[in-house]
């Protein structure tokens, strides 16, 4: 038998580790809780892992199988647990932030020194980090250069998923690993850190329940989620996309967190929906004259816009693997340094959603309640906090991660040092959201924004949108519980443009 050791990757399906380990030998599925993963998470997080796996342990369940859960330093769970149940080999797939390539390099040590066969493979993005480069043979730092050769790359198609046949039977794993003295069977595991089926409860882990609704888990979930917006939403996914009070989005990016679903069988779903798209094309009368529907805009544009954030996806999961420090350095750095404000009272009121900017309150309430924020609005908050608060996109990325159910280093990573103009391909740091702005455009009606600060549902739109031109009476008489701007956005403005002035070595004044 072989075991298969379950990270980001909770699924049976597409799962392309497991199915190598599936086509040599009967598999065991194993998932280890490391201490040193669980230091960087949170309640929200746990919860929701704890969910995937439920789902995942119903998925081996269902074949006659199930999950072994562990919990321990995986350099020494996973020998032990692989001695005791006289496995050939240990199988993975790679994941590529630093913490998890050091875990992954210490488990290699350490099965290769007690004799025990290894293997990794490539799982969770369609093209490894180290696949697409310059013709220089650099990794990319700009998306547009890195998207046209992504986009030309032939991809693998889904793996196969095991059969029940495939899996070792849960009453061989019981039996096997459950001796008479409570201990693991020649592993010296002891039982209460190793068991077949039982998953802890987050008080077990050292987390609480958390008060945000997390959303669905595991493959069902994602598929029922996936299929629905390819069906349909996905044809104005690049017109749609942008106003949060709309149901435009795919709201997949827990699910791929997790694993949950497979990229391959993600990205085949898309081409499909863009076959979908280019037909409907041709049916709307939009092909040039060899017949092939044209892709300049229409359906077949915004199907390829999500394919988009699949290939972001993976620019900064390659940005990240090429400069791992950028979780807590800048990427670009600047010759003399951020100046950064850092006004904790302004940073706490931030995070509470009381900035007085209805927009971006609004966004950090559906964080607060969903553990999720829009992602046009996630721009609009970051800008918020780093451009008008003048604070460094550490504190927000540090929140965000704390509260966020899809948080991914790369991408979380990326987004925060996007709109600090820190990162890689970043946003010119003279180009600043206007947050009044922002939620005019985006939300027109405030539905979004009176759907999280219920202090302004009675008022008209035009009034939230222009909150900021109110005078002291006229809020206090409009929406008495909403406070007022804590800053001044114009101000803030000339404020920013001069701290990065500074901090690239030039004249404010100038």
């Amino acid at each position: 038998m072989e075991l298969f050791w379950h990270r980001r990757d909770l699924r049976l399906a597409d799962n392309v580790g497991l199915a190598a380990a599936a086509d040599r030998s009967a598999v065991a599925g194993v998932f280890v809780f490391d201490d040193d993963v669980l230091a960087h998470a949170s309640d929200v997080r746990v919860r929701r892992l704890l969910d995937g796996l439920a789902a995942l342990r119903d998925e081996y369940c269902d074949r006659g199988s199930d999950l072994l859960v562990a919990r321990g330093d995986p350099e020494t769970v996973l020998p032990g647990l692989a001695d005791a149940l006289d496995a050939d080999r240990v199988v993975w797939n790679r994941d590529y932030s630093g913490l998890a390539r050091e875990r992954d390099a210490a488990v290699r040590k350490a099965l290769n020194e007690a004799g025990i066969e290894r293997e990794a493979h490539h799982d969770a993005v369609l093209h490894t980090p180290d696949s697409i480069r310059t013709n220089a043979g650099d990794p990319y730092s700009v998306y547009t250069y890195y998207w046209r050769k992504w986009t030309d790359r032939e991809t693998d198609p889904p793996a196969p998923t095991p059969e029940a046949t495939d899996l070792v039977d849960a009453d061989a794993l019981a039996a096997t690993l459950e001796g008479d003295d409570g201990a693991l069977a020649d592993g010296g595991v002891a039982t209460d850190r190793v068991a077949v089926g039982d998953l802890p409860a987050p008080a077990d882990l050292g987390f609480a329940e958390p008060d945000a609704d997390v959303g669905p888990a595991g493959t069902a979930a994602a598929r029922e989620r996936l299929d629905a917006f390819l069906s349909e939403a996905v044809f104005a996914y690049d017109d749609e996309r942008d106003y949060p009070a709309r149901e435009a989005t795919s709201r997949m990016s827990a699910f791929l967190k997790y694993g949950e679903i497979g990229v391959r069988e993600a990205y085949e779903a898309t081409e499909e929906a863009m076959a979908a798209a280019e037909a409907r094309a041709e049916g709307d009368g939009g092909s040039d004259g060899d017949g092939d529907a044209e892709d300049d805009g229409g359906p077949v544009a915004a199907v390829e816009e999500y394919q988009q954030q699949l290939a972001w996806r993976e620019f900064y999961t390659q940005v990240l693997y090429h400069n791992p420090a950028v979780v807590t350095e800048n990427y670009k750095a600047y010759e003399e340094g951020i100046e950064w404000r850092d006004d904790p009272e302004e940073i706490a009121a931030w995070k509470r959603g009381e900035t007085g900017y209805p927009i971006v309150d609004a966004g950090m309430r559906q964080l607060r309640e969903e553990a999720f924020m829009h992602n046009r609005v996630r721009m609009i908050v970051a800008s918020f906090l780093t451009k008008d608060l003048l604070a460094d996109w550490r504190h927000g990325y540090d929140h965000f991660r704390e509260r966020l159910a899809d948080h991914d280093t790369a991408n979380d990573n990326g987004g925060w040092q996007w709109a600090a103009s820190t990162g890689t391909d970043a946003q010119p740091y003279f180009r600043i959201f206007n947050p009044m702005t922002q939620g005019e455009r985006y939300d027109p009606e405030a539905e979004y924004i009176k759907e999280y600060v219920p202090e302004l549902r009675g008022l008209d739109a035009d009034l939230i949108h222009g909150w900021h031109e109110l005078s002291p009476t006229q809020r206090a008489n409009a929406a008495p519980e909403y406070p007022s701007p804590i800053v001044d956005h114009s101000e803030r403005r000339e404020e920013a443009l001069a701290m990065y002035k500074r901090a690239r070595g030039e004249d404010p004044e100038e």
